[in-house]
């Protein structure tokens, strides 16, 4: 399966948990109380983010987008003479 590409060129701003999550003791999920963490801002360019966090007064760090190394794939490949594996049962 290859996964698509949308929504992978925004900067995203999220908020760092300021309190640890808790049990409930009659369900047992977990929840906080801390509703920074529902919030995730979404901004065209890093600048923008960064700008942003510095005006509001926002502590952060900014980690680069991994980006994946292409592999070339061709449907015959799944047919080829020396395959590791059997295509086939």
């Amino acid at each position: 399966m290859q996964s698509g590409r949308a929504r992978t060129k925004a900067w995203l701003l999220e908020f760092e948990p300021q309190t640890p999550r808790m049990i409930d003791p009659l369900t047992g999920w977990t929840g906080s109380d801390d509703m920074n963490q529902q919030i995730t801002l979404e901004f065209e360019t890093r600048e923008e983010a960064v700008a942003y966090a510095k005006t509001h007064g926002i502590e952060f760090q900014v980690f680069e987008p991994h980006q994946p190394k292409p592999r070339p794939k061709s449907y015959s490949d799944n047919f080829r003479f020396d395959r590791k594996q059997p295509w086939s049962h």
